[in-house]
């Protein structure tokens, strides 16, 4: 409520001076000074005026000054004040616009397997997105439903060796390659296949129980543990299906800004974005085409403390929804970030809907989405 009444009070003169200094940091990533905003403004205020504004609205902890003889820079509430009341509509240029449209419908996919296509979008719209931003981007997928072995399938190998092939709900086909210290024949594989498919197909995870697996194992006199290990390799896939999937793209532009130079701290957050388990923790929205913008401090992490994360999320098709977004400096674009991303979630939204239409129409450029 502090930062609210505080930002409220701002005349529009301070806004405008704090635009200026927040605009001019992001370009030169250097303290502003009251005669580079006086310039910016090209207005009859003095660079006296300005410097007393701009004490002002470091008392309100708006703006910093880093040194006693230097300029001012922005601080993580300036930011704030900034991302929600004064930034300016950034609209994607047409270049942007090909681009992205271009890289995004790359290739055949009508011959590759739709899950196998899905990831390599993802792929592709990770790397674009960090090329486009200069900052580390994640991709996410995860499903809004249940997900549920459809088909099982053992297929003999050899009487030490068999294969489980499992066909999920939302298309994916899982295999696992079991070796035995007993031999097993073909025949009750095929009983085995049976009563999985009985039994286990089209049942969430949380249904496979230890009494539905004893159960199994009486009706087949299974004394070498084969249901166990079938149903255990159900509910390993069956908990990563439910898990978010994410790709991080593009950790090493980090070091393309000064505020990475220290390679310590660079490294802590380079560590934190390619864990395993820390991507699906990044900030993300709660509804589709909503633009999230966690700034410095506002994120939990203490490894994301010096850093902002913007992200959008968008439906994928089905069950399933997607999420893009970008992890950088405090210092940043966030107006062009912000344009970037929601053109390529809609795109990514439309092809993973199976839409296969060009995203922009070379007759429509100029209008509100795109830059003249």
């Amino acid at each position: 409520m502090i930062q609210v009444k505080m930002h409220m009070a701002l005349s529009e003169r301070k806004k405008a001076i704090l635009r200026a200094v927040i605009e001019q940091y992001v370009e030169s990533a250097e303290p502003v000074g009251s005669k580079t905003v006086a310039a910016r403004l090209g207005s009859a205020v003095s660079a006296a005026t300005i410097r007393n504004e701009m004490a002002e609205l470091e008392m309100l902890e708006l703006l910093e000054q880093p040194h006693t003889s230097a300029g001012r820079i922005p601080s993580a509430h300036g930011y704030r004040v900034y991302v929600d009341e004064l930034m300016r509509r950034h609209k994607l240029s047409d270049d942007d616009a090909r681009a992205i449209d271009s890289t995004l419908t790359t290739g055949e996919p009508t011959q590759i397997p739709v899950p196998v296509q899905s990831q390599e979008l993802l792929n592709r719209a990770g790397q674009l997105t960090s090329r486009l931003t200069t900052y580390p981007a994640y991709a996410m997928t995860s499903t809004t439903g249940v997900v549920s072995v459809a088909r099982f399938d053992l297929i003999h190998v050899d009487s030490f060796t068999f294969i489980i092939v499992a066909l999920l709900s939302n298309d994916l086909v899982k295999n696992k390659l079991v070796h035995l210290t007993s031999p097993v024949d073909p025949a009750f594989l095929q009983k085995l296949a049976t009563v999985f498919n009985a039994s286990f197909a089209g049942v969430p995870e949380e249904w496979i129980t230890p009494a539905l697996i004893s159960s199994c194992e009486r009706a087949l006199n299974d004394t070498a543990g084969l249901v166990a290990v079938i149903a255990g390799f159900v509910i390993q896939l069956l908990c990563e299906a439910k898990a978010a999937q994410a790709h991080i793209t593009g950790e090493m532009s980090l070091f393309e800004h000064p505020e990475y130079r220290d390679i310590g701290k660079a490294q802590r957050l380079i560590r934190y974005l390619t864990d395993e388990l820390e991507p699906a923790r990044l900030p993300s929205p709660d509804t589709s085409g909503e633009i999230k913008i966690t700034i410095g401090p506002e994120n939990l992490a203490s490894e994301l403390r010096d850093s902002s994360v913007m992200a959008v999320r968008y439906d994928a098709g089905g069950d399933m929804q997607g999420l893009i977004g970008v992890v950088g400096p405090t210092r940043m674009d966030y107006s062009k970030v912000a344009a970037r991303l929601s053109y390529i979630a809609r795109g990514l939204g439309l092809l993973l809907s199976g839409i296969d239409v060009p995203l922009i129409d070379d007759k429509k450029l100029g209008d509100d989405d795109i830059d003249e």
